[in-house]
């Protein structure tokens, strides 16, 4: 099949073609051989927040009927930071309970209790243990950037 174009011109070239375009740069050359680069993502972490103040609750695997939250001293064991908590349920619980229970952020003890979480990204920088040399905060790339001047 032809061109769909039979215009004088279209695609046609009276030069060569660039050469110096087709030569892969040193910088390409250097990541085949490296490999490709790690991608620097964040982590993911389940974790469970009040409902009240937005506080890390730090250990939610193990609330008991008196634990309150560390910074509005809020009880934790509710409705509200229960996994099947649900306004637009029947008596507001996707579980079969018998009566509703009226305070929803008052302490009860309910056997159907399972603590609300959710996935965050986790935005704390660490040390990256793959290359040490690398900075960690931005104060350390400050330095590093300095002493290379040095």
């Amino acid at each position: 099949m032809g061109r769909k174009y039979r215009q004088q011109g279209y695609q046609d070239s009276d030069r060569a073609p660039d050469r110096a375009r087709q030569r892969s740069s040193p910088a390409q050359s250097r990541r085949s051989i490296d490999g490709p680069r790690s991608p620097r993502m964040p982590g993911f972490q389940e974790v469970m927040r009040c409902s009240l103040c937005g506080d890390l609750i730090q250990a939610f695997s193990n609330i008991t009927a008196d634990s309150q939250c560390s910074k509005c001293a809020a009880d934790l064991r509710t409705c509200k930071h229960c996994r099947h908590f649900d306004t637009g349920a029947r008596l507001e619980c996707t579980q079969p309970i018998p009566a509703r229970i009226m305070a929803k952020d008052k302490r009860n003890d309910c056997a159907y209790f399972e603590p609300r979480t959710s996935v965050e990204r986790e935005t704390k920088t660490t040390v990256r243990v793959s290359n040490p040399q690398e900075p960690a905060s931005p104060g350390d790339a400050r330095s590093a950037f300095d002493a290379l001047f040095r």
